[in-house]
């Protein structure tokens, strides 16, 4: 059964494939949904194979960006940016059945906006395994509203 973060995940991966473009060849109905767990992507375009990451937040003001967003496995995440690698990043707002898309392209991010979670204690299910989060206090303004 999916958790509820699991569920909005989905609402938002949904959401962005089924009512928008492509950012990259500009089709409709190219955005496919990549398998679950897929590192650092969610989508991929089936024309021209752009691959973006999307993220979902409930918020109380689908206008207003968060100062920060929870991110995913900071392992893989951080290989890919030591190697110069980064994903553009669809951000859904959700406040109960109103919501809006930002999006922030690969080449407006850098490494400082990735933090480094703690990893999860040895109690926990997933011992060890280390999340991070995305903090964009500071670059707000390099989003761009696409609905």
């Amino acid at each position: 059964m999916p958790t509820d973060k699991q569920k909005l995940g989905v609402l938002g991966e949904n959401l962005v494939s089924k009512n928008l473009v492509c950012q990259k060849c500009k089709k409709k109905r190219t955005l496919k949904k990549l398998p679950i767990n897929f590192k650092c992507a969610d989508l991929i375009c089936d024309f021209c194979g752009f691959l973006a990451q999307v993220k979902s937040s409930n918020v109380k003001d689908i206008n207003k960006l968060p100062n920060s967003i929870l991110g995913a496995a900071w392992g893989p995440q951080e290989e890919r940016m030591n190697a110069g690698i980064y994903f553009p990043l669809y951000l859904v707002l959700v406040n109960e059945k109103k919501y809006s898309v930002f999006y922030l392209s690969a080449d407006l991010q850098s490494k400082d906006i990735f933090k480094a979670r703690k990893p999860l204690s040895s109690s926990a299910k997933r011992a060890g395994w280390q999340g991070f989060m995305y903090d964009i206090s500071k670059i707000k303004n390099h989003f761009v509203r696409l609905k």
